[in-house]
């Protein structure tokens, strides 16, 4: 029982998945008196914005993944724990794992988000995602493999599906990569690969909505989406792709793009526990919290960051899962603990919109801030790299990923073109998206009425 952590007399606050939301709660608790045990599948924090670089070879992975145990080193309320969870019991009040059972007092579920292939199972099995440091790096390889069968095929129907580069989702993660992908296209792979003609290189970006950068202004829409097609993107709006198979992306029933590379970013789902009422699960997987972040029904287990669905008046949709949400649900409940435990009732938390941005290649940003202000192009390029700079973890990756970008700027060059691990697109599937479907398919039935904690009523 407990995997061996030690007895105590204060409460145990036990926090599933070390993102943004988890991170920054178990900081904020470190003068509290209350045990914190953070669990998470993986021993790194990992800065999910900056994948796509590590994906064109702009940075390395370990500038933006940064060891958890090193990050609360020093704190002595802190306990961490490598493991998978399984799945919760709020009558029993403990997380089962495949290392064994946690007992809590407190619940924080801070498992993020999984990618969402809307059911199409050619794409799930085909296309490549950037969800994780293991896809980036696996995207890296892939691509660069391709180009080097690109050299020896002198079939040009299969050289063009090797060369040609599909990008499906108009969000920052889909605007971000096709960009970083055409600057490549530009200053790079003519220097690797002078032996192909890289015009014939195509990067479509494919978004099945009327406008790219779906929440933010329409100045910012138009902005990114006249970057990208200086930079020779080809965009393609009001357009879905309806499978992926034998290096073809179908658009329609019959029209396709021929492509060995398509990169998804198109949409994602909350990382929802098994164990959890079936009532309290919104249909893209995110768990229905009240405005204290309580699980609906659920005294004493909240949900905080990507996997919480808070709904407001001005935002009836739930509010979006952007790391400045995680980080304020985070900083507001560690108060409310506080709160809690000298006897008071918990305030409820206001998202307060910080602004959006999203960067498409050098000095080509788009910035937009609360009261309609907007700005782009070198200063907004400038506030983005800013921003991602002075919130990745550790001094270190801070200096490491500020020496990597200021090299590229004035090199237009990525040196990180290494193909580390051969990638066989068959080995792809994501196993954290396979348990999740396999347990949310096999939550039981939710029914004994958990034990109360001075929570208000919802």
């Amino acid at each position: 029982m407990d995997t061996n952590l030690p007895k105590t007399a204060h409460p145990r606050l036990v926090i599933i998945g070390c993102g943004f939301a988890g991170l920054r709660l178990a900081q904020q608790l470190k003068h509290d008196p209350v045990q914190v045990v953070v669990i998470d599948r993986h021993n790194y924090h990992n800065f999910q914005p900056l994948l796509y670089q590590v994906a064109t070879g702009a940075l390395e992975a370990d500038s933006i993944a940064y060891p958890i145990r090193k990050i609360f080193a020093g704190q002595k309320n802190f306990f961490f724990r490598l493991a998978d969870v399984e799945r919760v019991d709020p009558a029993t009040k403990l997380v089962h794992t495949n290392i064994g059972e946690i007992s809590y007092d407190y619940l924080v579920i801070a498992t993020g988000s999984l990618t969402n292939f809307f059911g199409i199972e050619s794409l799930e099995r085909n296309a490549m995602q950037i969800k994780s440091i293991p896809n980036a790096l696996n995207l890296r390889s892939y691509i660069f493999q391709n180009f080097e069968k690109a050299l020896l095929k002198s079939d040009p129907e299969q050289r063009q599906a090797l060369l040609n580069i599909v990008v499906v989702g108009g969000g920052p993660t889909g605007v971000e990569i096709s960009g970083s992908l055409a600057e490549m296209r530009r200053t790079v792979l003519p220097k690797d690969y002078p032996e192909l003609d890289l015009s014939q290189m195509k990067i479509i970006l494919v978004e099945a909505g009327p406008a790219l950068l779906g929440p933010m202004s329409k100045k910012s829409q138009d902005d990114a989406l006249r970057y990208l097609q200086n930079l020779g993107v080809e965009v393609r709006l009001n357009t879905g792709i309806k499978r992926f198979e034998e290096c073809r992306a179908y658009y329609s029933d019959t029209e396709f793009i021929p492509t060995e590379n398509l990169i998804w970013a198109a949409g994602v789902n909350g990382a929802a526990l098994p164990g959890l009422p079936e009532a309290t699960i919104t249909r893209n997987k995110r768990i229905n919290v009240n405005q204290w972040n309580q699980v609906e029904g659920l005294p004493g287990i909240f949900a905080i960051g990507d996997v919480a669905n808070m709904v407001t008046e001005d935002m009836p949709k739930g509010l979006p899962m952007l790391a400045p949400v995680a980080q304020q649900q985070a900083d507001h409940l560690a108060e409310n603990f506080r709160r809690l435990a000298k006897g008071q009732q918990p305030e409820p938390f206001k998202y307060f919109n910080k602004g959006v941005m999203a960067i498409v290649a050098r000095n080509k940003a788009v910035v937009d801030l609360p009261k309609d202000l907007h700005f782009n192009g070198f200063f907004g390029w400038l506030t983005w790299l800013f921003v991602h700079l002075m919130t990745l973890v550790g001094f270190r990756n801070k200096v490491v990923a500020f020496i990597d970008w200021a090299f590229s700027y004035w090199n237009s060059d990525k040196a990180l073109r290494l193909i580390i691990r051969p990638f066989n697109r068959r080995d792809m599937k994501d196993d954290r998206g396979k348990r999740a479907a396999e347990h949310q398919a096999a939550t039981p039935e939710y029914n004994p009425t958990p034990p109360a904690i001075q929570t208000p009523a919802a």
